[in-house]
């Protein structure tokens, strides 16, 4: 199991965190230098906030964590590819790397314009994408039989 992979696993744990809330199943993690800063699931049900996505979850947690409005020693792990919205908060943050499961076809950032983020920024995607990709297809087959 590669690095990417264990902490695509923590996302994947945060994103079940919130399909059992009834979340749409999105989870993510921030990582410096083996550590998790900051994590979080998708809470925009519960805050009731339409911002309350995982990455923005994550991110406060992370700057919580080292004290600081920038990440850019740091990686987020998310299970699916982020909203244009959250790639900007994440290019405000100046991320360093972004590693995402599945792609989002719809609503992705990638859609829009990858410009979004920080020109600084890496970004791999596929890791444990079947797995990413089923947790939010099965949440909205059950949603919608």
């Amino acid at each position: 199991m590669t690095p990417d992979e264990k902490y695509m696993g923590e996302a994947l744990r945060e994103a079940r965190k919130a399909a059992e809330e009834g979340e749409i199943p999105i989870g993510a993690v921030i990582v410096s230098r083996g550590r998790i800063l900051g994590s979080g699931h998708n809470m925009t049900e519960r805050l009731p906030d339409a911002t309350a996505h995982a990455e923005v979850i994550a991110i406060t947690a992370a700057t919580d964590a080292v004290a600081a409005r920038y990440l850019n020693d740091c990686t987020l792990y998310v299970t699916v590819e982020p909203c244009p919205m959250c790639a900007g908060a994440l290019n405000w943050s100046q991320i360093g790397r972004i590693v995402y499961g599945a792609p989002d076809p719809r609503r992705g950032y990638s859609l829009y314009t990858p410009a979004l983020l920080h020109p600084k920024t890496e970004v791999l995607q596929g890791v444990l994408s079947e797995a990413c990709a089923a947790l939010v297809t099965d949440f909205f087959k059950a949603k919608r039989p």
